[in-house]
């Protein structure tokens, strides 16, 4: 498994990290068996990111996740997880995130995680499930310092969701050390100008930002929710269909999309679209660690196989380049 370093941290990822999200579901509804001998088949393919959330499953994937590394006792594995603060608690952020954190410390059966990210969006002035860049810098920063300064977390993270402009003020403060970007095939404008009148949120190269910060990156939709599959069926223990983030406004657009970029399957470039995705997302130097999610162990398989084969030569890149051009125009 290729090992990289995470911004300023000091840290080797691997490049595939694990996700424990809802929208795979393995670690939320999965069977207990499957979950175990999945996490440990990521230990022995050289998997040390682990990635969950108080939200996924309302704590059951922290929960899981916690009672399978217990099990097993791996050595060095770098767990993060997240604090999302509901409108109700933004007069109370520092509290809020004790709480938050004190919680998933116990269902995870840890004194520390290695990240603690933010997972509200961020806009420019908040308001609804929104934090402003304000309530970030000067408040939700100084108490995640503070539970660094007690020995519950290492770092500081957030993910990159919300306006382009407020998460890039946020990443040029240089506070967090890690940022969660959303990058796929279908939304590469983290990396890249997008052609004009493209349907999807405009990241504005977000990766430079990144860069200069020392911010290690964690890839996040990188199948776009599953779009990037090419298929609109879902596993019985996967989460319905989410909410596009970042590309479309519907998921069928997404999936639409999606099919649109066969080719590069049918001229041999990957044997699939998810291979084709899972090695884009690798693609960039500026990428750390990025998560697939799954809700069978093979579909892990599936992804430590894409991953083994290393990112997509230039090009492959160059050709996908060129189908994403016919989008232009289209509405979002």
């Amino acid at each position: 498994m290729q090992m990289r370093a995470f911004g300023r941290t000091g840290m080797q990822l691997s490049v595939l990290g694990f996700g424990c999200g809802a929208v795979g579901g393995i670690m939320v509804r999965g069977d207990h068996a499957d979950q175990e001998r999945t996490v440990a088949r990521a230990i022995a393919a050289g998997i040390n990111y682990f990635d969950t959330a108080v939200q996924y499953g309302d704590g059951e994937s922290e929960t899981n996740l916690g009672r399978v590394l217990q099990n097993l006792k791996p050595a060095d594995v770098v767990v993060g997880t997240k604090v999302r603060l509901p409108p109700s608690d933004t007069g109370r952020i520092a509290d809020a995130v004790t709480k938050s954190i004190e919680g998933s410390l116990a269902r995870l059966r840890l004194e520390r995680v290695d990240i603690l990210h933010l997972h509200n969006s961020i806009t420019e002035d908040g308001g609804g499930p929104a934090l402003s860049v304000r309530q970030v810098l000067d408040e939700v920063v100084p108490a995640f310092e503070r539970l660094r300064q007690q020995g519950k977390i290492r770092f500081l993270g957030l993910t990159a969701v919300g306006d382009t402009a407020a998460l890039h003020q946020v990443i040029d403060g240089g506070a967090f050390d890690s940022a969660q970007v959303v990058y796929n095939m279908l939304n590469p404008s983290a990396a890249v100008t997008l052609p004009k009148h493209y349907p999807a949120q405009d990241y504005g190269r977000l990766f430079d930002r990144t860069w200069a910060a020392g911010t290690g990156v964690v890839g996040i939709r990188v199948l776009a929710g599953g779009a990037l599959s090419g298929s609109a069926e879902r596993h019985p223990i996967a989460s319905p269909a989410p909410e596009p983030i970042g590309s479309a406004m519907s998921y069928d657009a997404d999936i639409d999309r999606a099919r649109r970029l066969l080719p590069l399957v049918e001229e041999g470039v990957a044997t699939s679209l998810t291979e084709a995705a899972t090695r884009f997302a690798i693609s960039h130097p500026a990428m750390g660690s990025i998560l697939v999610g799954m809700a069978t162990p093979q579909q892990f398989e599936d992804a430590l196989a894409a991953v083994q084969k290393g990112p997509l030569p230039q090009a492959a890149l160059e050709r996908l380049a060129e189908l994403r051009e016919g989008f232009s125009g289209e509405p979002r």
